[in-house]
């Protein structure tokens, strides 16, 4: 099994002149969730108990150098089901499917292994039970995430995709139904109850989900962020451009003070540039982001003259989920030690 290389600089980042000290701020809570886990080993206990391939639809979690990883060890990542050979093993991604994929995949007679994170499950679940009591609902969400088009997919005629505040004031719903609101898990707390703000400002009977939906993973970093960000002449966040949250540590680093910040996938990417006048570095990452990536900032920080690291820490994170239930045993029938994914892998 080999790790994909870690993509390295052509010039080492040197020190610049800055009248205060060099210091990082690192987040704490960052990077891997209980549900990035708990997919990612999904589809490496796949490949161990079927062998390669194992075919995965989109990406399992919205993180590059995961999915270039999986794809060393035998997954076949595809966009549709009608792409998978009948009769193979197929994982659904952690962010989730409609019920016409799972019809989809059962017509082709493939084995499908569900890595939905169970938050995300949360949401599939509100959305069919309000919809048998006839609620509107109104899903806050970015239009094309797979997230959304999965939720939306479990009650498509009684949902209204709403992708921000502006939105909010614009949309219109028929007179007279029930509403209630639920969101993508993966959003900018602040703005999507900003959004919710101003849909009440409109439809004052709107209610409120049962409880939040925005994931814990998401919530924390986002604080995380939030406490770093003030302090910070720079603010670095590793994560892919398609992931949501990563995005949003970004947005909510620049909106709590930080007077730059940028994202990243790997070390290499970020810019001698950037350190013009800047003596405090904010780091963080998104939830699909292995620790590894991080590490690598961290290092190439070192070389900018940045070796005193301070980890600011807003919450702690236990939190596991189990497998899928065709992968919590191992060939011979055992229940496997990894039947529980946690948070700290690498």
């Amino acid at each position: 099994m080999t790790t994909p290389v870690i993509p390295q600089r052509r010039e080492r980042l040197v020190p610049l002149p800055v009248d205060r000290p060099k210091r990082v701020l690192l987040a704490a809570p960052r990077g891997y969730c209980a549900g990035v886990d708990r997919a990612v080993i999904a589809v490496e206990k796949a490949l161990e108990q079927y062998g390669a391939p194992v075919y995965v639809r989109k990406q399992i979690v919205h993180n590059i150098h995961v999915v270039t990883e999986l794809e060393k060890q035998g997954a076949i990542f595809v966009d549709e089901v009608d792409e998978v050979p009948p009769g193979s093993h197929i994982v659904f991604s952690a962010h989730g499917v409609s019920p016409a994929v799972v019809q989809g995949a059962a017509d082709r007679e493939l084995q499908a292994i569900d890595a939905t994170c169970p938050l995300v499950t949360k949401v599939h679940r509100e959305a069919v039970r309000f919809a048998k009591q006839d609620y509107r609902i109104l899903l806050i969400g970015h239009a094309g995430h797979e997230e959304v088009e999965g939720t939306m997919g479990h009650a498509p005629e009684r949902t209204i995709l709403v992708n921000d505040p502006d939105e909010a004031d614009r949309i219109e719903v028929p007179e007279g139904d029930e509403l209630i609101w639920l969101s993508q898990t993966t959003l900018s707390v602040d703005e999507t109850m900003e959004t919710v703000r101003r849909l009440r400002a409109r439809f004052p009977h709107l209610q409120d989900p049962p409880s939040d939906d925005i994931c814990y993973a998401t919530q924390n970093r986002q604080v995380a962020i939030k406490k770093v960000a003030p302090e910070t002449d720079l603010v670095i966040i590793v994560g892919s451009s398609n992931s949501s949250n990563s995005v949003r540590l970004v947005e909510v680093a620049l909106e709590y003070g930080a007077k730059a910040a940028y994202r990243i996938d790997y070390a290499s990417e970020i810019k001698q540039e950037w350190f013009e006048g800047v003596a405090t570095v904010g780091v963080s990452s998104g939830a699909s982001v292995p620790e590894v990536l991080v590490e690598q900032v961290l290092a190439d920080l070192r070389d900018a003259g940045f070796d005193t690291v301070d980890e600011v820490k807003t919450a702690e994170e236990d939190l596991q989920f189990s497998l899928p239930k065709e992968l919590r045993r191992d060939k011979a029938g055992n229940i496997d030690e990894r039947a529980l994914g946690g948070r700290t892998r690498v």
